[in-house]
């Protein structure tokens, strides 16, 4: 049996990174409230 997950980071950045975020305004709204929350990391 394989694994489920096989992490890449190219594609990690890709579909979660800060650009793909601040594209959309849905995304400028997740870091927004991830700023306002305090998170050490806003986006990968």
């Amino acid at each position: 049996m394989s694994f489920t997950y096989k992490p890449k980071k190219r594609k990690r950045a890709k579909s979660h990174g800060f650009l793909v975020r601040s594209k959309t305004p849905g995304g400028r709204r997740v870091l927004k409230r991830r700023r306002t929350k305090g998170r050490k990391k806003v986006a990968i």
